[in-house]
């Protein structure tokens, strides 16, 4: 997109903006904008239902409730966690951990939005104080400073942005729901090889599971327990918190295996270490080359085998480790069975009589019925698994990319045009 420049510049004083047209000005938020009274509303308190709009600072229109406490022309504004900041014109409320701003000079307001989003790094990377959850310094937001053009230029420039930034999202929304269609289809593909097999027309019987229904002839059902070496340990659970503290991992001796290490797929990261002395009491929780660790708490089902280059380690609390015996199932077939198809946290959700799963026990995943085909067949079904998502999963880093050139575009065109380097308005 070529866009003319201002006919002369100035110094803004402002580092991250740069120089600014002619006839602009460069003013503090606090002097355009004034707080309107905050809410008495906790964030909880939004719903799926309700009339109105109800802005958090953690959620973006996601929420409804049945009351509007502000009926204006109002930015909204995250003061807990993270920078964030939205546009609203008309009825709506806000939890107390918002900010909500209406105009006091004759400003455009959709301007002044596109001006915070511009800002939004800035006042993350400075605004916020606290090493837990952090919280905005009204103070410095009041005091950021902003260039203003004329109030014609302002409504142009909000204008020109309103039109290509909606472009941009709907472009960035298509492609999301090509993933989410692409990781359905990969889903499915997954869930009915692992569950029909790769033949068509082979003769099927009824599997005994109801939500399975039937499965090729030759294949069998079997607990999840029955897959196990026969040996102490064959499965087991992080130890208990107790057990290790946060304070006892930062040492640099014997490696802890985290989430984070299963979630990233990758034996090299973290930082937690114990001391040799404390391996020592925790023998029991020991993990070395072959052992296949889950993810057990919050982002449950995640699996990572450890490679013949893995240095010994222990289990960290929310993780659980298991050795299958490779004269029933497959290395990769289990992992699949875990983390890709819908058989074991289907299971898992039923044992536990919940209708939302975060954690793993490991009676209940011991109990889970696998259905397994002979192993000449599970070899072919991971080698078909493996090439079909390869495909997928490529398309799928794509789009991801696209997305986020798109992005880093519409960031760019919005720090140009509100700054005055390229020049919508015609003045």
């Amino acid at each position: 997109m070529k866009l003319k420049s201002y006919p002369k510049y100035k110094e803004s004083g402002i580092d991250w903006i740069g120089e600014i047209p002619e006839g602009w000005e460069v003013n503090k938020v606090k002097h355009d904008v004034y707080a309107l009274k905050k809410s008495g509303l906790e964030a909880l308190e939004g719903n799926e239902e309700g009339e109105y709009l109800f802005f958090t600072s953690s959620q973006i229109q996601s929420k409804f409730i049945k009351k509007a406490t502000f009926n204006n022309e109002c930015l909204i504004m995250g003061t807990g966690g993270f920078a964030s900041v939205h546009y609203h014109n008309g009825k709506f409320s806000a939890s107390n951990d918002c900010l909500v701003l209406k105009k006091q000079k004759a400003i455009n307001m959709k301007f002044l939005y596109y001006q915070i989003l511009n800002s939004l790094q800035v006042i993350d990377d400075l605004g916020f104080w606290g090493t837990g959850l952090r919280h905005l310094q009204k103070y410095f937001f009041y005091n950021i400073l902003a260039c203003w053009p004329n109030k014609s230029d302002q409504t142009a420039i909000a204008n020109f942005l309103d039109k290509k930034t909606s472009k941009i999202d709907a472009l960035i929304e298509k492609d999301k729901k090509l993933i989410e269609l692409l990781k359905e289809r990969r889903a499915s593909l997954i869930n009915h090889a692992v569950t029909k097999g790769l033949d068509p027309n082979v003769k099927m019987k009824d599997s005994g599971i109801q939500w399975i229904g039937e499965i090729p002839e030759g294949w069998e059902v079997s607990r999840l327990k029955f897959t196990l070496l026969d040996m102490k340990n064959s499965i087991k659970t992080g130890p208990f918190g107790s057990q290790l503290t946060i304070d006892e991992m930062y040492n640099d001796e014997v490696k802890v295996y985290n989430q984070k290490n299963v979630i990233e797929k990758s034996e090299l990261t973290g930082e937690n270490y114990v001391s040799n002395e404390k391996f020592k009491d925790l023998i029991g929780f020991k993990v070395k080359k072959g052992d296949l660790l889950i993810s057990t708490r919050g982002t449950i089902g995640k699996t990572l085998r450890l490679s013949e280059k893995a240095e010994t380690g222990i289990l960290h609390p929310c993780l659980m480790k298991i050795n299958n015996n490779n004269k029933v199932v497959n290395d990769k077939f289990i992992e699949i069975l875990i983390e890709e198809s819908d058989i074991t946290l289907t299971q898992l959700r039923l044992l536990s009589n919940a209708t939302t799963i975060d954690v793993i026990y490991q009676d209940n995943l011991k109990e889970i019925q696998l259905i397994l085909p002979p192993l000449f067949k599970q070899k072919q079904i991971v080698e078909y698994i493996d090439k079909a998502t390869a495909k997928i999963d490529k398309t799928i880093k794509l789009i991801e990319k696209k997305i986020t050139l798109l992005e880093e575009y519409k960031k760019s065109l919005i720090h140009h045009v509100v700054t005055g380097k390229v020049n919508v308005g015609g003045g």
